[in-house]
Protein backbone atom coordinates (compact mmCIF):
# COMPACT_ATOMS: atom_id res chain seq x y z
CA UNK A 1 0.00 0.00 0.00
CA UNK A 2 1.33 3.20 -0.93
CA UNK A 3 0.01 6.66 0.10
CA UNK A 4 -1.41 9.65 -1.48
CA UNK A 5 1.44 11.74 -3.41
CA UNK A 6 1.84 15.61 -2.76
CA UNK A 7 0.75 17.31 -5.87
CA UNK A 8 3.94 19.10 -5.55
CA UNK A 9 7.03 18.83 -3.65
CA UNK A 10 9.08 15.93 -2.32
CA UNK A 11 7.92 12.80 -2.62
CA UNK A 12 8.12 10.45 -0.53
CA UNK A 13 9.77 7.40 -3.28
CA UNK A 14 11.91 10.96 -3.40
CA UNK A 15 13.23 10.61 0.24
CA UNK A 16 16.02 7.83 -0.32
CA UNK A 17 17.69 9.48 -3.04
CA UNK A 18 17.30 12.67 -0.97
CA UNK A 19 19.03 11.45 1.52
CA UNK A 20 21.83 9.98 -0.26
CA UNK A 21 22.35 12.99 -1.63
CA UNK A 22 22.98 14.76 1.35
CA UNK A 23 25.56 11.73 2.30
CA UNK A 24 23.80 9.86 4.86
CA UNK A 25 22.23 6.33 5.01
CA UNK A 26 18.93 7.32 5.86
CA UNK A 27 16.27 8.62 8.32
CA UNK A 28 16.67 8.97 11.89
CA UNK A 29 12.52 9.69 13.69
CA UNK A 30 12.36 9.79 17.25
CA UNK A 31 9.07 10.81 16.89
CA UNK A 32 6.56 7.98 15.67
CA UNK A 33 3.82 5.83 17.08
CA UNK A 34 3.09 2.12 16.65
CA UNK A 35 0.18 0.96 19.69
CA UNK A 36 -2.10 -2.12 19.81
CA UNK A 37 -4.67 -2.06 17.06
CA UNK A 38 -7.19 -1.41 18.57
CA UNK A 39 -5.47 1.61 20.92
CA UNK A 40 -4.52 3.03 17.85
CA UNK A 41 -7.84 2.70 16.01
CA UNK A 42 -8.87 4.89 19.03
CA UNK A 43 -6.37 7.50 18.33
CA UNK A 44 -7.46 8.02 14.88
CA UNK A 45 -10.69 8.31 16.18
CA UNK A 46 -9.40 11.33 18.42
CA UNK A 47 -7.91 13.16 15.24
CA UNK A 48 -11.09 12.65 13.16
CA UNK A 49 -12.76 14.45 15.66
CA UNK A 50 -10.25 16.88 16.31
CA UNK A 51 -11.89 19.68 13.37
CA UNK A 52 -14.52 20.31 15.67
CA UNK A 53 -12.11 20.69 18.67
CA UNK A 54 -9.68 22.92 16.86
CA UNK A 55 -11.40 24.16 13.83
CA UNK A 56 -8.86 21.99 11.41
CA UNK A 57 -9.77 18.92 9.78
CA UNK A 58 -6.80 16.13 10.70
CA UNK A 59 -7.22 13.35 7.92
CA UNK A 60 -4.75 10.90 8.91
CA UNK A 61 -2.35 10.52 5.82
CA UNK A 62 -0.75 7.18 6.56
CA UNK A 63 -3.78 4.59 8.17
CA UNK A 64 -2.22 1.25 6.72
CA UNK A 65 -1.98 -1.95 9.34
CA UNK A 66 0.79 -2.42 11.58
CA UNK A 67 2.86 -4.55 8.93
CA UNK A 68 2.29 -2.47 6.33
CA UNK A 69 3.51 0.39 7.83
CA UNK A 70 6.07 -1.22 9.07
CA UNK A 71 7.15 -2.04 5.00
CA UNK A 72 6.23 1.77 4.11
CA UNK A 73 8.67 3.07 6.27
CA UNK A 74 11.82 1.18 4.94
CA UNK A 75 10.59 1.68 1.94
CA UNK A 76 11.23 5.89 1.94
CA UNK A 77 14.50 5.44 3.95
CA UNK A 78 13.48 5.59 7.54
CA UNK A 79 16.11 3.30 9.04
CA UNK A 80 15.35 3.80 12.62
CA UNK A 81 12.06 5.27 14.53
CA UNK A 82 10.56 4.65 17.75
CA UNK A 83 6.93 3.23 18.94
CA UNK A 84 5.66 5.69 21.62
CA UNK A 85 3.20 4.56 23.33
CA UNK A 86 1.51 6.74 25.75
CA UNK A 87 -1.09 6.31 28.50
CA UNK A 88 -3.95 8.55 29.19
CA UNK A 89 -4.94 7.33 32.32
CA UNK A 90 -4.38 4.41 35.50
CA UNK A 91 -3.62 1.04 34.25
CA UNK A 92 -2.73 1.30 30.81
CA UNK A 93 0.91 1.71 31.31
CA UNK A 94 2.34 -2.33 31.52
CA UNK A 95 0.09 -3.40 28.96
CA UNK A 96 1.13 -1.04 26.13
CA UNK A 97 5.16 -1.20 27.64
CA UNK A 98 4.69 -4.64 26.89
CA UNK A 99 3.32 -4.49 23.23
CA UNK A 100 5.74 -1.94 22.35
CA UNK A 101 8.72 -4.53 24.15
CA UNK A 102 7.08 -7.32 21.44
CA UNK A 103 6.84 -5.15 18.75
CA UNK A 104 10.69 -3.91 19.01
CA UNK A 105 11.45 -7.45 19.52
CA UNK A 106 10.02 -8.45 15.84
CA UNK A 107 10.88 -5.16 14.06
CA UNK A 108 14.47 -4.97 14.65
CA UNK A 109 14.83 -0.99 13.26
CA UNK A 110 12.91 0.09 16.29
CA UNK A 111 13.65 1.42 19.23
CA UNK A 112 12.01 -0.23 22.02
CA UNK A 113 9.50 2.15 23.89
CA UNK A 114 7.73 2.47 26.90
CA UNK A 115 5.49 4.91 28.47
CA UNK A 116 4.17 5.36 31.72
CA UNK A 117 1.00 7.36 33.80
CA UNK A 118 1.21 9.27 37.70
CA UNK A 119 0.45 5.98 39.42
CA UNK A 120 1.54 3.86 42.60
CA UNK A 121 3.02 1.33 40.70
CA UNK A 122 4.79 3.65 37.88
CA UNK A 123 8.24 3.82 39.52
CA UNK A 124 8.73 0.08 39.81
CA UNK A 125 7.59 -0.60 36.03
CA UNK A 126 9.87 2.31 34.71
CA UNK A 127 12.57 0.56 37.11
CA UNK A 128 11.43 -2.99 35.65
CA UNK A 129 11.12 -1.41 31.81
CA UNK A 130 15.02 0.09 32.24
CA UNK A 131 16.81 -2.97 33.36
CA UNK A 132 15.02 -4.84 30.29
CA UNK A 133 16.56 -2.63 28.04
CA UNK A 134 13.86 -0.29 26.81
CA UNK A 135 15.52 2.61 25.05
CA UNK A 136 12.91 5.54 25.35
CA UNK A 137 9.81 6.60 26.82
CA UNK A 138 6.82 8.55 26.34
CA UNK A 139 4.50 10.72 28.20
CA UNK A 140 1.67 13.01 26.73
CA UNK A 141 0.91 15.38 29.69
CA UNK A 142 -2.21 16.55 27.50
CA UNK A 143 -3.73 13.68 26.45
CA UNK A 144 -2.55 11.93 29.79
CA UNK A 145 -4.44 15.30 31.83
CA UNK A 146 -1.90 15.34 34.65
CA UNK A 147 0.39 17.15 36.46
CA UNK A 148 4.08 16.52 35.85
CA UNK A 149 5.01 17.35 39.15
CA UNK A 150 2.86 14.57 40.71
CA UNK A 151 5.14 13.36 43.31
CA UNK A 152 4.01 9.92 42.37
CA UNK A 153 5.95 10.33 39.33
CA UNK A 154 9.04 11.74 41.59
CA UNK A 155 10.89 7.78 41.19
CA UNK A 156 9.89 7.72 37.98
CA UNK A 157 11.71 10.97 36.41
CA UNK A 158 14.37 10.10 38.77
CA UNK A 159 14.90 6.88 37.37
CA UNK A 160 14.98 8.42 33.69
CA UNK A 161 17.44 10.80 35.11
CA UNK A 162 19.83 8.04 36.78
CA UNK A 163 19.50 6.16 33.21
CA UNK A 164 20.31 8.68 30.96
CA UNK A 165 17.18 6.61 28.86
CA UNK A 166 15.97 9.76 26.64
CA UNK A 167 12.24 10.43 27.22
CA UNK A 168 9.60 12.43 24.89
CA UNK A 169 7.46 15.07 26.80
CA UNK A 170 4.16 16.27 25.29
CA UNK A 171 3.95 19.42 27.39
CA UNK A 172 3.37 21.95 24.90
CA UNK A 173 -0.05 23.48 24.72
CA UNK A 174 -0.35 22.29 20.94
CA UNK A 175 -2.42 21.05 18.94
CA UNK A 176 -5.38 22.57 22.14
CA UNK A 177 -4.08 23.56 25.57
CA UNK A 178 -4.59 21.09 28.50
CA UNK A 179 -5.23 21.73 31.78
CA UNK A 180 -1.40 21.30 32.71
CA UNK A 181 0.48 21.77 29.55
CA UNK A 182 2.90 24.69 28.91
CA UNK A 183 6.11 25.66 30.15
CA UNK A 184 5.76 26.12 33.66
CA UNK A 185 5.06 22.92 35.44
CA UNK A 186 7.73 20.94 33.07
CA UNK A 187 10.07 23.05 33.66
CA UNK A 188 9.43 22.61 37.76
CA UNK A 189 10.50 19.08 37.16
CA UNK A 190 13.78 20.08 34.91
CA UNK A 191 14.78 22.71 37.55
CA UNK A 192 14.13 19.11 40.38
CA UNK A 193 15.91 16.79 37.88
CA UNK A 194 18.25 18.91 35.95
CA UNK A 195 20.26 16.13 33.75
CA UNK A 196 17.04 14.62 32.42
CA UNK A 197 17.30 13.61 29.10
CA UNK A 198 14.06 15.28 27.72
CA UNK A 199 13.31 15.51 23.97
CA UNK A 200 10.34 18.32 23.69
CA UNK A 201 8.28 16.69 21.41
CA UNK A 202 6.71 19.01 18.95
CA UNK A 203 9.56 21.62 20.14
CA UNK A 204 7.14 22.75 22.48
CA UNK A 205 4.43 23.82 20.30
CA UNK A 206 3.05 26.65 20.30
CA UNK A 207 5.41 27.83 23.38
CA UNK A 208 8.45 27.63 21.08
CA UNK A 209 10.80 29.91 22.89
CA UNK A 210 9.95 28.57 26.18
CA UNK A 211 11.23 24.93 25.38
CA UNK A 212 14.04 26.89 23.65
CA UNK A 213 15.80 28.21 26.55
CA UNK A 214 15.22 24.66 28.01
CA UNK A 215 17.61 23.24 25.60
CA UNK A 216 19.57 26.03 26.06
CA UNK A 217 19.90 26.13 29.95
CA UNK A 218 19.86 21.94 30.26
CA UNK A 219 22.22 20.24 28.23
CA UNK A 220 20.16 17.16 28.14
CA UNK A 221 17.26 18.42 26.71
CA UNK A 222 16.51 18.11 22.68
CA UNK A 223 13.81 19.00 20.55
CA UNK A 224 12.22 16.81 18.35
CA UNK A 225 10.80 18.67 14.60
CA UNK A 226 7.69 17.00 14.91
CA UNK A 227 4.93 18.71 12.65
CA UNK A 228 6.64 21.91 12.82
CA UNK A 229 7.83 24.31 9.80
CA UNK A 230 5.15 22.62 7.74
CA UNK A 231 2.96 23.86 5.77
CA UNK A 232 -0.02 22.75 8.25
CA UNK A 233 1.15 23.87 11.29
CA UNK A 234 2.85 27.47 10.11
CA UNK A 235 -0.43 28.43 9.03
CA UNK A 236 -1.96 28.33 12.83
CA UNK A 237 1.74 28.58 14.99
CA UNK A 238 4.32 29.60 12.76
CA UNK A 239 7.66 28.90 14.43
CA UNK A 240 9.52 32.39 14.66
CA UNK A 241 12.31 33.14 12.50
CA UNK A 242 14.21 35.26 14.94
CA UNK A 243 14.55 31.85 17.06
CA UNK A 244 16.77 30.22 13.84
CA UNK A 245 20.26 31.22 15.07
CA UNK A 246 19.54 29.69 17.80
CA UNK A 247 18.54 26.61 16.99
CA UNK A 248 21.50 26.74 14.70
CA UNK A 249 23.82 27.06 17.66
CA UNK A 250 21.81 23.73 19.00
CA UNK A 251 22.55 21.64 16.19
CA UNK A 252 23.79 18.91 17.95
CA UNK A 253 20.04 18.53 20.43
CA UNK A 254 17.77 19.18 17.03
CA UNK A 255 16.32 15.64 16.44
CA UNK A 256 14.14 14.75 13.56
CA UNK A 257 10.53 13.88 14.77
CA UNK A 258 7.31 13.34 12.48
CA UNK A 259 4.37 11.78 14.35
CA UNK A 260 3.82 8.99 11.40
CA UNK A 261 1.63 7.44 11.04
CA UNK A 262 -0.96 10.64 12.95
CA UNK A 263 0.16 13.18 10.40
CA UNK A 264 -2.04 15.06 7.74
CA UNK A 265 0.09 15.29 4.94
CA UNK A 266 2.99 13.63 3.05
CA UNK A 267 6.27 12.05 5.81
CA UNK A 268 8.25 13.77 2.94
CA UNK A 269 6.82 17.68 3.89
CA UNK A 270 8.19 17.07 7.06
CA UNK A 271 11.70 16.11 5.75
CA UNK A 272 11.51 19.08 3.29
CA UNK A 273 9.83 21.45 5.42
CA UNK A 274 13.50 21.10 7.61
CA UNK A 275 15.34 21.52 4.80
CA UNK A 276 13.60 24.96 3.01
CA UNK A 277 14.67 26.42 6.61
CA UNK A 278 18.15 26.91 4.54
CA UNK A 279 20.35 26.08 7.95
CA UNK A 280 23.19 24.42 5.65
CA UNK A 281 23.46 20.75 5.07
CA UNK A 282 25.28 20.05 8.16
CA UNK A 283 22.60 20.97 10.42
CA UNK A 284 19.81 18.80 7.85
CA UNK A 285 22.48 15.96 8.30
CA UNK A 286 22.69 16.01 12.02
CA UNK A 287 18.68 16.94 12.38
CA UNK A 288 17.89 13.47 10.32
CA UNK A 289 19.94 10.90 10.96
CA UNK A 290 23.52 11.54 12.86
CA UNK A 291 21.71 12.95 15.79
CA UNK A 292 19.53 10.77 16.57
CA UNK A 293 22.77 7.78 16.12
CA UNK A 294 24.06 9.69 18.73
CA UNK A 295 21.89 9.62 20.82
CA UNK A 296 21.16 6.11 20.66
CA UNK A 297 24.44 4.55 20.03
CA UNK A 298 22.42 2.67 16.88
Amino acid sequence: MTATSESAGLQDEELPAFVSELGIPGLFDVHVHFLPPRVMDKVWSYFDAVGPMTGREWPIRYRFPVEERVDYLGSIGVLRYSALPYAHKPGMSEFLNDWAAEFAKGNGNALRSATFYPEPEAGAYVRRAISEGVEIFKTHIQVGDFDPTDPLLDPVWGAIADAQVPVVVHAGSGPAPGTYTGPELIGRVLAAYPTLPMIVAHMGIPEYEDFLVMAEKYPNVRLDTTMVFTDFTEEATPYPRDLMPRLLDLQSRVLLGSDFPNIPYSYAHQVESLARLDLGEDWLRDVLWRNGLRLFDA
